[in-house]
């Protein structure tokens, strides 16, 4: 007798799980790999202006005082 049609959409389903698992792992490792966040990263400045520098600690203590 032949199997049912059940076993082999239960294989099949395992191993379209199996993929999708596997390509979000290499997905996530590229994304890793090329830097992630820190590339979209930016700051504003004093001015109100975008900068891709992170403002000083002289800068962040000023305006910690401005909110007291």
């Amino acid at each position: 007798m032949a199997k049912s049609q059940a076993t082999f959409m239960k294989k099949q389903l395992e191993k379209n799980r199996q993929k999708k698992k596997e390509d979000k792992a290499q997905r996530k490792k590229e994304r890793q790999e090329n830097g992630g966040v820190n590339d979209m990263i930016a700051y504003v400045d004093e001015f109100g202006n975008l900068t891709s520098t992170p403002p000083t600690q002289k800068q962040t203590s000023k305006e910690d005082d401005k909110g007291n």
